[in-house]
């Protein structure tokens, strides 16, 4: 029976090779210890409109990858977060609709957080902070979907529907 569940599943894939993991014990636990809170707090992204998902499971990814083989194969392989963290670390980028997230969210909640706080130092570093997340993620590649087809494809095909 489990194995009719694992059939329709990605196959696993094991980067056991990519991971480097430190010989002290206090510094190794200390990294797991840290990928694990991080693990947490993109969890909580999930859930939690206006924080932040991916830039937690990326840190993750870094301190298992210098820790655990075993749970830096998970973070890999998770069926959520593995994907955009496996193309982060190809250089192909992210997806548009994780950049337009991304950036929606930061032009709502930064403007915000600068209206409400009274400090002027802190209104100022938090709008160069803004322009500066918004300039990196707009620079980054935007991944190409292989699911989507391209949209003169679904024109195309809707015309050939269409009876005459």
């Amino acid at each position: 029976m489990a194995a009719m569940g694992n059939a329709s599943k990605k196959p696993w894939k094991d980067y056991s090779h990519e991971v480097k993991t430190f010989n002290h014990p206090a510094l190794r636990w200390t990294y797991i210890a840290l990928g694990w809170l991080f693990v947490i707090s993109g969890m909580i992204g999930v859930v939690l409109p206006g924080w932040p998902t991916t830039i937690f499971m990326i840190l993750a990814t870094y301190f298992f990858a210098r820790s655990s083989p075993r749970f830096y194969n998970y973070i890999m392989n998770h069926a959520i977060f593995g994907p955009g963290i496996r193309d982060w670390r190809s250089g192909r980028g992210m997806s548009m609709r994780a950049k337009i997230m991304a950036i929606g969210t930061i032009l709502v909640t930064i403007p915000i957080s600068i209206w409400v706080i009274p400090v002027t130092a802190v209104k100022v570093l938090l709008g160069f902070i803004m322009l500066t997340l918004v300039s990196y993620l707009g620079s980054l590649p935007t991944k190409r979907s292989e699911e989507a087809p391209a949209p003169l494809a679904n024109l195309e095909r809707a015309t050939q529907q269409r009876p005459s």
